[in-house]
């Protein structure tokens, strides 16, 4: 069993985008009810869908609507209660208008045809592309993110692929940073467009002008759109970036050696909170290992207090003090002068080398 999920953009009409929000108020209303029951006698989910079935018969509104949106809406908030027995969040508290949208449907209802597909109750939808993989489907969810609907497809797409060939493709090293993105240990970097950066001032000039609404009035609805185009804008220039590096990287590469980044710990610094936010290197590992693991590419982690930029990548020399502001690396040992970041990616080459030769 392989499961894989395409999330496609959608085309929509007024009509349909109207539909869209109406169902996730609804599963949002599902779930509140289900959470408020709970409260009262806790259940397990099924019997929290039995009442609900029974209690909705005299609210008319709900005759009209996908049905499934809500039996997944109950069943996300079993899960949350399964993910709170065991530790792993906290209780789950009531949804909001203002959260983000979505709901699931019923796979088996679910046809799709080229561009489109066809959903229960509205028909067809178009979509902004084909779905890229074949079998059977597994979920379908409907979510919006800032102006735009998108459907998440998971397919069982069968046995998984065998491993990629990587004989005579080279061992990588990767340094991550701000400045540049990733730089491997042949000198090539990926550059970094921070997009927070380049989209702060007008993120603040909107969101000073959110701040002097009526707090959930319809202008301030409306307001709220508008920030969130721009944080969607800021992610999009963001994920392009990564996925265009990450996916040159494992295409080159036979083994890749990376740096192990405390992310958490590395943002108690307030001089670089900001821009290693802005960077997101944690989102950038975790989407090279991913691809790397699909591919069947070995990823070799350093351990957490390796020196990759004190350590010279010529001698071995190691420096007992390295600051930021020193971008070239100059071994006092054997005189070698190279880049910090490449000296750095090449140090985790070497490391990923000995451990595949292992």
């Amino acid at each position: 069993m392989a499961l894989n999920s395409h999330k496609i953009a959608l085309d929509v009409t007024d009509e349909q985008r109207v539909w869209f929000s109406q169902q996730c108020g609804y599963a949002r209303f599902a779930y509140n009810c289900a959470l408020s029951d709970y409260k009262n006698d806790p259940q397990h989910w099924k019997e929290l869908t039995k009442r609900f079935n029974i209690a909705k018969r005299d609210i008319d509104w709900t005759r009209g609507m996908d049905q499934r949106a809500a039996l997944f809406g109950i069943k996300n908030f079993g899960d949350a209660i399964s993910r709170w027995r065991k530790g792993q969040n906290r209780f789950p508290k009531k949804k909001r208008r203002r959260d983000r949208q979505s709901y699931s449907t019923d796979p088996s209802s679910v046809s799709i045809k080229g561009k489109r597909i066809r959903l229960p109750k509205i028909g067809w939808v178009g979509m902004f592309e084909k779905l890229r993989f074949k079998g059977e489907l597994i979920k379908v969810t409907i979510s919006r993110t800032a102006h735009r609907w998108f459907v998440s497809i998971t397919i069982d797409t069968g046995k998984p692929k065998a491993p990629r060939d990587t004989r005579g493709l080279p061992v990588v090293g990767i340094d991550v940073g701000i400045n540049s993105l990733a730089t491997l240990d042949k000198g090539k970097q990926y550059p970094n467009p921070r997009p927070l950066k380049r989209y702060e001032r007008k993120l603040k000039r909107e969101q000073r002008k959110m701040s002097r609404k009526v707090f959930l009035s319809n202008n301030w609805y409306k307001q709220k759109r508008i920030v969130e185009r721009i944080h969607y804008r800021i992610a999009c220039i963001r994920l392009d970036a990564q996925h265009k590096a990450t996916t040159e990287i494992v295409n080159m590469a036979s083994a890749i050696g990376i740096e192990t980044l405390k992310v958490t710990n590395l943002l108690k610094n307030k001089k670089l909170a900001k821009a290693l936010s802005d960077s997101a290197l944690g989102g950038f590992l975790a989407k090279l290992k991913s691809k790397a693991e699909v591919l069947g590419i070995p990823i070799v982690e350093a351990p957490h207090f390796y020196a990759s930029s004190k350590t010279c990548s010529s001698c071995g020399h190691k420096k007992k003090e390295l600051s930021l502001s020193e971008r070239q690396y100059h071994c006092s040992s054997c005189g070698v002068s190279i880049d910090r970041d490449q000296n750095a990616a090449i140090n985790l080459k070497n490391l990923a080398v000995g451990h595949t030769e292992r």
